[in-house]
């Protein structure tokens, strides 16, 4: 479980009585698509005639362009995730990494998931250093407005996601 027992009210949206903006919310799951999609090939290395976890980081960057709805991409999370259950390794967690992207559009904390799956992708594939060229990669890729808050929730929650943000 990547989800802390109580959420930082800066993740939670304003209309669930946090402080995140709707186009915060958005940039989060933007970013968690473009995590998940530098690993996709993992996946579709694996199963390349399996389109779900594609589908996936597809339907969140829909949801932040308002062409779909939040519960269509919550659902096609789902389905991403599905596409691991028989795998292991790097595709397993490559498409863990985009169904988590898909879900940010239901609740902002999974932009973490998708992060810290997509890291665990690379260390599966290419070892521990090139987790850590993942994980600085993936802090190259933050707006910059959400750098300090997404860079806080790495240090409060890396316990929960592997310790795959840590920087040693």
């Amino acid at each position: 479980m990547i989800l802390p027992k109580t959420l930082d009210p800066r993740l939670v949206t304003i209309r669930r009585g946090g402080t995140l903006t709707d186009a915060d919310h958005h940039s989060l799951a933007l970013w968690a698509a473009t995590c998940a999609e530098h690993v996709l090939p993992l996946f579709e290395s694996a199963r390349p005639e399996d389109a779900r976890p594609r589908e996936a980081i597809a339907a969140v960057r829909a949801w932040t362009r308002g062409e779909l709805a939040m519960m269509a991409s919550r659902a096609a999370g789902g389905h991403a995730m599905g596409a691991a259950r028989d795998l292991r390794g790097a595709p397993r967690f490559a498409a863990y990494a985009a169904g988590q992207a898909a879900v940010t559009a239901h609740v902002a904390s999974h932009d973490l998931g998708a992060a810290a799956y997509a890291i665990k992708a690379v260390r599966a594939e290419h070892g521990t250093d090139a987790g850590k060229r993942e994980c600085a990669w993936q802090r190259e890729q933050l707006p910059d407005r959400l750098r300090e808050l997404v860079l806080d929730d790495q240090r409060a929650r890396n316990d929960l996601c592997w310790l795959a943000f840590s920087d040693d």
